[in-house]
Order: structure tokens, then sequence, then C-alpha cells
């Protein structure tokens, strides 16, 4: 049978457990989002050398002693 001092020694230790992890505080700070311009450079120097490699790709074959 449970006696009044372990009942006492119950509720003491219940109450303790609240006071200890019953009084948290917590904050949650939500900032703006931010968005930045994003500067994508793009190299087309391949493009263009392939290009004028098919332009004038004949004018390479052609031997130039005639």
């Amino acid at each position: 049978m449970i006696s009044i001092k372990n009942c006492f020694s119950l509720l003491l230790a219940g109450a303790m457990f609240l006071v200890v992890f019953g009084c948290t505080r917590h904050e949650v700070d939500i900032k703006p989002v931010e968005i930045k311009p994003i500067h994508i450079t793009i190299d087309i120097n391949v493009k263009v050398d392939k290009a004028l490699d098919d332009f004038f790709g004949d004018l390479d074959e052609t031997p130039t002693n005639q």
C-alpha cells in the first residue's frame, strides 16, 4: 500500500519536474528572404571557332601552290 510519505514524495518529485522542465522559453527568428541577382557568363568562343572552321574549311583544304 502507498503511504502518505511516498505519495508526498511522488507529488514533490512531479512538482520539481514541472518546475525544471516546464519553464522553458523558445524563440524563433524569422529573417526576410534575400533574393540576389545571378550573373551568368557564357563562353561562346568554341561555337564561333567551329562556325569559322566550317565556313572557311574549303579554303584550308585547297593547295596553296597552284
